[in-house]
């Protein structure tokens, strides 16, 4: 019988990258605020709301169609995202067309949101299955397309937004024709994959799985539920340093609006970088051990940060945070590798993703009422500081909890 010839796993992990820069424009929104509000005759406020829709739909359609996703595999659930997304930014196309503003935020908002967390968790747990010897690397790659897409993205929609409607039909065809040929070649490895050459018994970073249990199961575990308050903090802490950066930068540095803006451009080439930097190096450091570094080093980070007025201290600290926000996004896939298997690593993923939902929420909100209760920026970043303070706590009974379970399996394969 003819042995089926594998395909190429570094064009799988290209493939995933191709899912995930498309439906990471939507961290472009804010190129297209102005003109579609003009065309439909609302204030900033509200055409945002069409942007929260869809970050709350992709959290939401990530944790409800995660077990989907593991069951009809990336292939499928690829495709299905490709034409959720890319009918979202068509049909938003329509609704300008037609001056609708109900069904710019149905078909961004919801329809687009749908796309956006099915998309975002597809090509995960495949990559994981492809790459057991990197799991960082390979989840770091596509998630790292996610951060730099407003960078691939924004300029051209700057362009394209002179004629709105145009833009949105040329963006949307774009989206789906390369989401669809991404999840064209996108499949599992077959069962018992392993690279060649590569041996986990001698492998020194990679350590065997904890345990090899479903989403349902996961939800019984209390490592579930410290993985999820540390992405919750370190998601609502980042959203709102981002929120803060240019009128911060403004206020501590004395930097002009244009500048501020320069630097808010830098955030998205940091918040990208971080989510390849940090995931690859959880392969040598240690997953656990990488999240009790980055609540270890923002802690002081957020609290000193407003008090500084060295631009260059200021802004690699600043930076360094940033990169740290993306890593907390790339690690986390082939951490939940290490913590579950992969079983159902894409639904167990997509559960996790609910804390996005509400740390999109809870960021800027937390953010804007103790920013205007004591009227202090130092005051409201060290407040974050205070929340990194749970999170480090946290990610140490976390780790506690990682050392008791490996010495059960220890103990079991004696």
């Amino acid at each position: 019988m003819k042995k089926l010839k594998l395909k190429n796993r570094w064009l799988i992990a290209a493939s995933a990258v191709g899912i995930h820069i498309s439906i990471g424009s939507v961290y472009a929104y804010s190129v297209m605020t102005n003109p579609v509000g003009k065309i439909l005759n609302v204030d900033e406020g509200t055409i945002k709301w069409a942007f929260k829709i869809a970050i709350l739909l992709l959290g939401l359609s990530a944790a409800f169609m995660g077990t989907w996703v593991e069951k009809v595999g990336p292939g499928r659930s690829g495709t299905v995202a490709g034409i959720f997304y890319g009918s979202g930014i068509l049909g938003s196309g329509l609704a300008v067309q037609l001056g609708s503003l109900p069904l710019f935020l149905f078909c961004y908002g919801f329809i687009g949101g749908i796309g956006l967390g099915i998309g975002y968790i597809t090509p995960v747990s495949t990559l994981v299955k492809w790459f057991p010897d990197r799991r960082g690397l390979a989840t770091g790659m596509a998630i790292m397309g996610f951060g730099f897409a407003a960078l691939i993205f924004g300029p051209f929609m700057q362009i394209l937004f002179e004629g709105v409607a145009k833009a949105f039909y040329i963006l949307g065809t774009i989206y789906l024709i390369v989401i669809l040929l991404s999840s064209g070649y996108i499949e599992r490895p077959p069962q018992g994959y392993v690279p060649e050459g590569f041996s986990l018994a001698e492998s020194k970073t990679v350590q065997k799985d904890i345990a090899y249990i479903d989403a349902k199961t996961a939800l019984k575990t209390k490592r579930f539920y410290y993985i999820w308050i540390m992405m919750f903090i370190n998601i609502t802490c980042g959203i709102a340093i981002i929120a803060a950066a240019s009128p911060m930068t403004q206020e501590k540095l004395g930097y002009t609006a244009l500048q501020a803006a320069g630097i808010v451009g830098l955030i998205g080439v940091f918040n990208g970088v971080g989510r390849l930097l940090w995931s690859s190096l959880s392969d040598y450091l240690g997953r656990s051990n990488t999240y009790i570094l980055f609540f270890a080093l923002q802690v002081p980070a957020y609290y000193f940060l407003p008090q500084i007025s060295i631009e260059v201290a200021f802004l690699i600290i600043l930076f360094m945070v940033i990169t740290i926000y993306g890593g907390g996004f790339s690690t986390l896939p082939a951490f939940l590798g290490d913590l579950f298997g992969t079983k159902q690593l894409g639904a167990i993923h997509g559960l996790v993703l609910t804390a996005w939902a509400l740390a999109g929420v809870a960021g800027p909100s937390i953010y804007d009422f103790v920013k205007e209760q004591t009227g202090s920026l130092t005051t409201t970043l060290q407040v974050f500081s205070g929340l990194f303070v749970i999170a480090f706590i946290v990610s140490l009974f976390m780790k506690r909890n990682i050392n008791a379970l490996k010495k059960e399996l220890s103990a079991s394969d004696s």
